[in-house]
């Protein structure tokens, strides 16, 4: 990360994204700005910048409020640091600045000094001369300067709105507690050893005296259970905060720590203080019998705490369930609890919601805190929705890609990632999918696995066209299938970054087919694991008797077969794709469907008006798979066949009719 003291020496961006504020504390809703802002910024392809102020403004602005910082300069840059920030700007904050007017403010100082394409406040910024601007002031700018303001609405915690002022109370009133729950970790301090008066070592208690910056706010006076950093180094321990009762200097007021199983000389030296909980106030005693029995029952209390402190486990979260959400509050609140209760794994929880304009974030916000929340500024679809939000995920190696609308079951994705671990080639996988309406059946959108004809139409093992097969156990099993579906897939994300993740282009509907198509080619397996299942309620965004949906489903499945497909193959099967569409289309106007003539009219005008978009991006993956391949063209899972021949013709609806012609290498 890069520290910049003077504005008037920074770098010209060319872009970034950036956020506004004190940030004193660093606490859990800056936390939240702060993940986002990061989140973003890789979203958008380019560079964080967090924008702060010292001295902290009240320090200029009230002469007769002392505050004190829950974070020092030092501190708040290893924090940031850690979130992942690029750039943290502090801007030396004086009376002069606080007076510009708020509009000189947006154009002279926001927009010309970073040029930002995103920024993200929280709900009660004010700046400008006597706090006249506000956000909504910020967001008349957003066309002019061409950025997209995010407004991070109030964190509250048991009703508490968390703000670093509320957490200073809580620790000048010794509420440790609750203080450390707001930061989202213990409230800490450095500062040097330095001499005292070298009494506790004669009682027993060899206690180390700790000099910290003075602007750094102290906790309530009173003995605390303590962690004391020194180096590497973590040790257990018991401080005193209050008045000296005895030596040099009565009634100075000091800092002293006494460290567990720790004899080594650090006077000079820095550490730091963890304060984990609130033993007793302060208490003056009359003989030296007093202060070591007081001294002992105090140990014994702070063991206990730390007794009663339960491990945390450190286990990486390298797996996230992903939701992308289009106004779908009904579905999240029936079917959110069990995505977040029905697997035991290491897991991230995130909802990409979509631009909703229904109350889905706010629902999200209220009832299920420990769910991330993607908010996108657009309704990018399923393609491109997923691609900008998982663009901005790191340190994962598998995510899970889940409709709003399935219901999952007990351990369901535990059989799935335990394959993928054990075997390296498999890229991408499924559950068995079953339909939420009727639980017997399998679901139109999944299944039991995912193939392809020879002509590149796709089918289920369960589901071909309108057939739909009742589950007997018939696929119960663990098989190689061409594409798996997009409502509950897992893959990994290294593959999904490697070959650039979905056809942004498709908007929604087979760019799962298309993306594990080119997977396949490069090698890997796509399986779908049969002995775990879920419920999928299917259509919920848009019905399967759209126009849409048939324009979707047209075009996309052309554009993959022109992407995918050798150009051999191309020029004898593309023109009997047109026959087949064309038959289709005579099909829907006889049944009076004038509108689904009319998709698939222009789905095929689509793909002739943009033939050289798609041809270049047919040598880009191309070149994707060539540089990532790890072996020869997987074509398991294609029926030499035409299924439409099949089925029309020859009355082939189900999957084991078709089994003798289905390639299973």
């Amino acid at each position: 990360m890069k520290v910049y003291n003077d504005i008037n020496i920074l770098p010209q961006f060319k872009s970034s994204v950036i956020t506004i504020g004190s940030f004193d504390g660093i606490h859990t809703a800056h936390q939240k700005i702060l993940k986002l802002l990061v989140a973003k910024a890789r979203e958008y392809d380019t560079e964080s910048v967090v924008v702060t102020f010292d001295p902290h403004p009240r320090m200029v602005l009230s002469r007769n409020d002392d505050v004190k910082l829950l974070t020092t300069r030092e501190e708040k840059i290893e924090l940031l640091e850690k979130i992942g920030i690029d750039h943290f700007v502090i801007v030396p904050f004086t009376v002069k600045f606080s007076q510009l007017d708020p509009r000189e403010y947006v154009e002279r100082f926001i927009c010309e000094k970073f040029n930002p394409e995103v920024i993200i406040l929280g709900y009660d910024h004010q700046f400008g001369l006597n706090r006249r601007g506000d956000i909504n002031l910020i967001k008349q700018y957003e066309e002019k300067c061409g950025f997209k303001v995010i407004q991070i609405e109030k964190e509250e915690y048991e009703d508490i709105a968390i703000s670093s002022s509320k957490i200073r109370n809580f620790l000048t009133e010794g509420d440790v507690e609750t203080a450390n729950i707001l930061l989202g970790r213990y409230y800490s301090f450095t500062g040097i050893i330095v001499h005292g008066n070298k009494v506790g070592r004669k009682i027993g208690f060899r206690t180390a005296n700790l000099a910290i910056p003075e602007e750094k706010l102290v906790p309530a006076d009173g003995v605390y259970a303590v962690y004391v950093l020194i180096g590497d180094e973590r040790y257990k321990g018991m401080m005193y905060i209050g008045k000296k009762y005895y030596g040099n200097n009565p009634g100075e007021r000091v800092l002293e720590v006494n460290i567990f199983d720790f004899q080594r000389d650090i006077y000079g030296e820095k550490i730091r203080i963890e304060v984990v909980d609130f033993i007793r106030k302060g208490i003056k005693f009359k003989t030296r019998e007093q202060v070591i029995s007081q001294l002992n029952d105090d140990k014994a209390e702070v063991l206990k705490v730390f007794k009663n402190i339960q491990p945390v486990k450190d286990q990486k979260k390298n797996i996230a369930i992903v939701i992308l959400n289009y106004n779908g509050v009904d579905f999240l609140e029936e079917f959110l609890d069990t995505v977040l209760h029905f697997t035991h794994l290491p897991i991230r929880y995130i909802i990409a919601d979509n631009a909703s304009t229904d109350n889905s974030v706010e629902y999200l916000r209220k009832y299920f805190p420990e769910v991330e929340v993607y908010e996108l500024e657009s309704n990018y679809g399923f393609s491109l929705g997923y691609n900008r939000v998982i663009k901005s995920l790191k340190d994962l190696d598998y995510v899970i890609f889940l409709n709003s609308d399935v219901e999952v079951t007990e351990g369901w994705l535990e059989p799935i990632i335990d394959l993928m671990k054990k075997d390296k080639q498999i890229a991408i996988a499924q559950p068995k999918i079953l339909s939420f309406n009727e639980k017997d059946f399998f679901e139109y959108a999944g299944a039991a696995g995912g193939f392809i004809d020879i002509l590149a139409y796709p089918f289920c093992r369960g589901r071909i066209f309108d057939d739909v097969e009742k589950d007997n156990g018939q696929y119960d099993d663990t098989i190689e299938v061409f594409w798996a579906s997009g409502a509950a897939m897992v893959m990994r994300k290294e593959v999904f970054d490697r070959f650039e993740g979905f056809d942004s282009d498709f908007f929604a509907h087979q760019e799962e087919i298309d993306l594990a198509w080119r997977v396949k080619r490069a090698g890997y397996k796509v399986v779908a694991v049969n002995k775990t299942h879920v419920y999928h309620v299917g259509g919920g965004t848009l019905s399967y008797v759209n126009p849409m949906k048939t324009y979707l489903n047209f075009r996309n499945n052309i554009v993959m077969l022109l992407k995918n497909e050798s150009f051999f193959n191309i020029l004898i099967k593309f023109p009997i794709r047109l026959i087949l569409d064309g038959i289709a289309g005579m099909k829907f106007l006889i049944e009076g469907n004038v509108k689904s003539v009319y998709a698939i009219m222009k789905a095929h005008f689509y793909v002739y008006g943009n033939i050289i978009h798609i041809l270049k991006k047919r040598k880009h993956y191309n070149s994707l798979i060539n540089k990532y391949g790890k072996g020869k063209y997987r074509k398991t899972g294609i029926y030499k066949n035409s299924i439409i021949f099949s089925y029309y013709l020859f009355g082939k609806k189900k999957f084991s009719d078709l089994k003798k012609k289905i390639s299973f290498d």
